[in-house]
């Protein structure tokens, strides 16, 4: 991902629980919707217009942060004092 040449205006934190889930809707006659659900809030990741190169290069660096974080999360749970992370 490049670097960042604006600066933020905001930020949201959406955090993970029990009501967090993620869905992907690809339509087959039209462009593909990735949906982070967060309780009563919901993102929605999508193109605007038929899919670009510029799409499929943000789709691969959202897939490759995502396994990152994925990676992070369970190394925290895995990395807990008991060796086993903590039962749901």
């Amino acid at each position: 991902m490049t670097r960042r040449r604006t600066p933020r205006n905001s930020v949201i934190r959406l955090t993970t629980g029990h009501a967090a889930r993620t869905l992907n809707h690809p339509f087959p006659c039209r462009e593909p919707v990735l949906a982070l659900d967060f309780g009563a809030t919901s993102v929605l990741v999508t193109t605007n217009g038929p899919v670009t190169a510029e799409d499929l290069e943000f789709a691969r660096q959202l897939a490759h942060a995502a396994h990152r974080f994925a990676r992070s999360v369970e190394r925290s749970f895995y990395g807990l004092p008991d060796g086993k992370g903590v039962a749901a």
